[in-house]
């Protein structure tokens, strides 16, 4: 049973998720040949102020 594990900064929507998933689990299906009811994808909302990428966090950035 393979177990995916993702981790997204915060404020995706559900709509977005489960388009996520959808297709991770296609992936998985295809690549390793399993079932899809076997393929568990877990996702990780995180807060932007716990996320940093060059040393400068996300909370911090200002938007492009």
């Amino acid at each position: 049973m393979p177990t995916i594990r993702i981790e997204l900064l915060e404020g995706r929507t559900p709509e977005q998720k489960q388009s996520l998933v959808s297709a991770v689990t296609q992936a998985v299906v295809s690549s390793l040949g399993s079932k899809p009811e076997s393929v568990d994808v877990l996702l990780f909302d995180i807060p932007r102020a716990h996320w940093a990428t060059g040393g400068v966090l996300w909370s911090e950035r200002k938007p492009n």
